[in-house]
This record gives C-alpha cells, structure tokens and sequence, in this order.
C-alpha cells in the first residue's frame, strides 16, 4: 500500500516483515553538509542528502543568507559556499519549522558572520531553551534578544571578530558544540569546548574534512574535549550522506518484536557514537548482523540484516545516553516485548525535546497495557501484553509517531496514531516503506 502523508496512521498487527528497505540520509549530516557548503569556498556536492522538511528548512534559512543551492535531476545537490564571512543579512525571519538542529547550529553560524538574523519555528520548536546555545554566544560576543526565558523568536547580532570559547558544557549535546565551533569559525584564539562525556561527532568529522584543523580528547573518566584551531578556511569538498541510523531504529525494532521477520538494511551509518541503540539491542538478544562494513564520506557504514528475537530486558548505563539520545522512544517499544524489565538511565535531556519524550512515551505505553515507571532522569519498561485498540497523540513529534505505530505492529489492536505529518521532517514515506516489507500502516479507521 502506497500512502501520502497525512496527520493519523493507523497500525494494525504485522505479517512477518521480510526484504530490504531503503532508509533516508543521516538527517545530523544533512544539516551540517548545506551549512558548511554554504561556509566553504567552492562548490560542494552532496549525494544522499535527506530531503525532510527539517533539513530543507535548514536550506532555505541558508539561501535566505545569501547562498545558492541546487539540486540536480540526479538528486545530487550542489552548494556554492560564501565562505566564513559572506553571509548577508536575511529580509525576513529564518523559519526553521520543527528543526532544532537548524535552528541552533545557524545561530551559530549568524553569531560569527556581520549580520543580524531572526529565528523562529513553529509552537515545539518556540517551547525549546535556546539559553544553552546563546548564553555561549554571547560571552564570544553575539548579541541577542530573545523572548522570556530564552524562547524563539531569537535575534541574534553577529559579530566577526568573537573571541574563542573555552566552554564547559554540564552536558553532553552535539548541537550546543557545534554551535559553538561554527561560531569558532570566525573567533580570534582557540575555540575549545569540553563535555562530560561525547556527543556525535558529526561536526567534528565533517568540519575536518572540509579542512579545519580540529582536534579530539576523550579523558579516562570518559569527559570529551574538542578543539578547534583559529583561522579555518573551509574548501568544497564532496560528501555522501549515509542513512541514518535513528530512522533505520524503527525498522529494526519492528524486525525484532515481530515474529518470522527478516529484513536487509543497506548503508546504514555506524558512528560509534550514533549505535547505542544497536548495541543494546544485541545485549537484549537481538539478532543483528553487520557486513560489508565501508567508509563512506568520512563516516563508517555497514549493510545490517535483522531477524525476529525473543529480547530481554537490560540495564542501559547513563554513559550510553549521549550516543542514542533521540533512540529511547523506540527503545521502550523493543522493552514491551522484552522480557523481564528493561531501566533506562540518565535520559533527562529527552525531556527538553520536540515534547517530553520521557513522559508521553510513557503514558501512551501505558494507555496501551505496558507497564511503565517514570520519573525526571529515567524509565523502566516491564514486558506486558500490548493491548492497543486506542488512540495516541505524538505530540507532533516524529519519533513519538513512529514508535508508535511500531507498536502497533505487535499489539492484539490496532493503535491509532494522530500527528503523524511530522513523521515527513526525518523519514519521508516511512508508512509506504514500513508496508512494503509487510506492515499494515492505514489512513483512517482501523481495519
């Protein structure tokens, strides 16, 4: 069944889930190819770039700064780069939609150019603390307004001669980093920012391969320490964007609670500090293989084949948080059919993303027949019998939609699923793809 996009899904009991299914691009690179193309000298050349609305967002706000991109009949996509400081001011606020990541890596970026820009997004994103980003920013020497709180709208008065940051970050967050090393860009001294443990190093791979000088330190009580050298003139260079593996999670998770399935996953990245959720799926019991293990683009690949698996629950350490942040919802679907129980730690940070991760999870769990403990850091699923047969809000968030309806496909009931459009902004035709390796994803009434 072919489907279009639309707000409610509903997931009814799966057949055995067998064949390959292509997984879009790594939505974290996406972001930051257009946004370092844009900040190169050169053209850059993108293949694989995930076309969701979050990242195409993220392009608009780049061509509304004065940089032209493009995107062949080929699907490959070309940037001409303005280099470090040719942005110009937009006429117009930058939407940046639903996209955190655009939103906070741009102010970034704004922060080190001569220009003055205005940030805002839709209600999620406008509920989401920018404080953690522009309070750095502005010790370099950005100004800002912002609304009550830190809230978008945001307006951020760049500067180009910012002084380094030698910033100590209480958690581990990719986009506070790379916020803070694009602003580096244009920063007189060594940009240096610590973590308490690492974060994707996504902008750290990518801002080396378009010839920064740049430098990693993991210490023996696992804090991370990144430094970026001064002067960095960025070249076009070319990049092939793997598939992402917290879109693939859904696949894979559904591949393992549903029983007599076995399916392909080709391309998918394998960034050591993006494969949590894949590692602790193997220590529940998860048959997962991985081959034809490649470097593709500066990032490491592998083909995966998943096969249904009697789980079982596990502890996940609070160090792992950082390395599958946006992986916890599906995760706590994997739990429900685990047995035992399966204790998630140290996953505060969920709270502060397109909603509550933490507590709408848990409460739609729950309404669902799974029981669920909860409070401010952590979660604990119990293997239970999925009753389904209600109706779900996602809160507008993507990966609460997703899980979801993976959910559904193991439940005795259909699960409907409402705020199922935002699913488009990382995982374009994910029904159609879910349904052609034998998912029952439907528009309307359960069947």
């Amino acid at each position: 069944m072919s489907l279009s996009p639309i707000d409610q899904l509903v997931s009814n009991r799966a057949s055995p889930l067998l064949g390959a299914i292509s997984i879009p691009g790594d939505k974290s690179i996406s972001h930051r190819s257009l946004i370092l193309g844009s900040l190169a000298i050169g053209i850059t050349r993108v293949r694989g770039l995930l076309e969701g609305t979050d990242v195409m967002a993220t392009k608009d706000a780049l061509v509304a700064l004065g940089v032209k991109i493009s995107r062949g009949n080929d699907g490959l996509w070309h940037i001409v780069g303005v280099g470090s400081s040719g942005m110009i001011s937009p006429v117009a606020p930058l939407d940046l939609g639903n996209s955190g990541t655009g939103a906070r890596l741009l102010m970034g970026v704004v922060a080190g150019q001569k220009i003055t820009a205005t940030f805002c997004g839709d209600a999620s994103l406008s509920a989401r603390p920018m404080a953690r980003i522009t309070d750095p920013l502005v010790k370099m020497g950005a100004k800002v307004t912002s609304r009550e709180g830190g809230l978008l709208p945001v307006t951020i008065r760049g500067n180009r001669s910012l002084i380094a940051a030698q910033h100590c970050s209480k958690i581990a967050s990719a986009q506070i980093k790379s916020a803070i090393l694009l602003a580096g860009l244009n920063a007189r001294g060594t940009t240096i920012v610590s973590e308490p443990s690492a974060s994707r190093d996504h902008s750290e791979s990518m801002l080396r391969h378009f010839g920064a000088s740049i430098s990693q330190e993991v210490a023996e009580d696992k804090s991370y320490r990144v430094q970026l050298a001064e002067g960095a003139n960025l070249q076009a260079v070319d990049v092939m964007v793997p598939s992402d593996p917290s879109s693939a999670a859904f696949a894979i998770v559904a591949a393992l609670i549903t029983p007599g399935s076995d399916i392909i996953l080709c391309g998918i990245g394998m960034n050591p500090l993006r494969t949590g959720l894949i590692t602790t799926l193997i220590e529940m019991g998860g048959d997962i293989t991985k081959s034809n293990r490649r470097t593709e683009g500066g990032e490491a690949v592998a083909d995966l084949r998943v096969r249904y698996s009697q789980l079982h629950g596990v502890t996940v350490p609070p160090d792992r948080a950082a390395s599958m942040i946006d992986e916890y919802p599906i995760l706590s679907v994997a739990a429900a059919s685990a047995n035992g129980t399966t204790e998630m730690l140290g996953i505060a940070e969920l709270r502060v993303k397109e909603t509550d991760r933490i507590k709408v999870m848990a409460e739609g769990l729950i309404r669902c027949g799974v029981k669920v403990d909860y409070d401010e850091n952590s979660m604990r699923v119990t293997r239970s019998s999925v009753n389904g047969g209600v109706t779900i809000s996602a809160e507008h968030d993507h990966r609460i939609a997703m899980s979801f309806l993976t959910l559904g496909m193991s439940a005795k009931a259909p699960i409907t699923v409402a705020g199922c459009a935002t699913i488009e902004t990382s995982f374009p035709g994910f029904a159609t793809a879910m349904n052609q390796l034998g998912a029952s994803l439907a528009n309307g009434s359960p069947i």
